[in-house]
């Protein structure tokens, strides 16, 4: 996957359908971060999902390993799991995982994230937000570098990577250029350009969610089956023009 490698800025796209990872492609994103259920901030994807992507497109697909919602305090079962998949997504043709686990105590659970960066092998690993619920952001810097990570994905420990910019921006200078500091979630066109006037990131991650009505017709009143507050009547989609967008952005600050 050479098409990276002139690039100084990376427009990472989070999806989690084939129809989201062909928008981001056709929208001119670098990279996927393909997930399963983004709606409570992704979990491990299908196999089957990579495949069928990966038959109409070689967009460069880094996979979720994330076998459920919530902590980052993972037990033996959960760990077997995780280390399986990345084996697994690695056999599949994966560029990369993406990956974080900690212990109670909200450090990095070091050991583990050896033992996967180990089966990952020559697969570009990163550390997703579990990063943001650390105790010690600058120590697990050091850490993640020791480990040979690639890069951090994070919010700066804020429910939006807006709030986070400052973190972000110490972060990013800290890193002395040998690990990537990637800025996301609720991450825009329009935040990004403040990202680009006040920090000298080059890692972008977004969804671009756009929130699309169901083609059902028929509709029974009385029964949710989905979560609370949430309609099952709607369909998360990545919005192919506004990933466009930013990547115009990007593209006016390659210099």
């Amino acid at each position: 996957m050479s098409h990276m490698l002139h690039k100084k800025y990376i427009l990472e796209c989070c999806a989690d359908s084939v129809e989201s990872a062909l928008n981001a492609h056709e929208g001119g994103a670098d990279r996927l971060e393909l997930c399963g259920n983004l709606v409570i901030g992704g979990t491990t994807p299908s196999l089957f999902l990579f495949e069928e992507i990966r038959k109409k497109s070689d967009i460069n697909i880094h996979v979720l390993i994330r076998p459920r919602f919530g902590d980052f305090l993972y037990t033996d079962y959960e760990k077997n799991i995780m280390k399986k998949e990345v084996k697994m997504f690695k056999m599949a043709g994966a560029e990369g995982v993406v990956v974080g686990a900690l212990d109670k105590y909200g450090n990095l659970d070091i050991e583990f994230m050896k033992e996967l960066i180990d089966i990952a092998e020559d697969m570009k690993v990163v550390l997703h937000r579990a990063f943001d619920v650390c105790k010690d952001p600058f120590k697990t810097l050091e850490q993640s570098i020791s480990l040979g990570i690639d890069t951090i994905l994070t919010s700066g420990q804020q429910n939006n990577c807006l709030l986070g910019l400052d973190l972000i921006k110490k972060l990013d200078e800290s890193s002395n250029g040998k690990i990537k500091i990637m800025a996301g979630s609720g991450m825009n066109s329009e935040r990004m350009k403040e990202f680009l006037e006040k920090t000298s990131v080059k890692c972008f991650h977004m969804s671009a969610k756009n929130i699309l009505e169901s083609e059902m017709e028929y509709r029974n009143p009385n029964v949710s089956m989905g979560m609370p507050g949430l309609s099952e009547y709607e369909i998360w989609r990545t919005d192919k023009e506004e990933i466009r967008r930013a990547g115009e952005i990007l593209k006016s600050y390659e210099k």
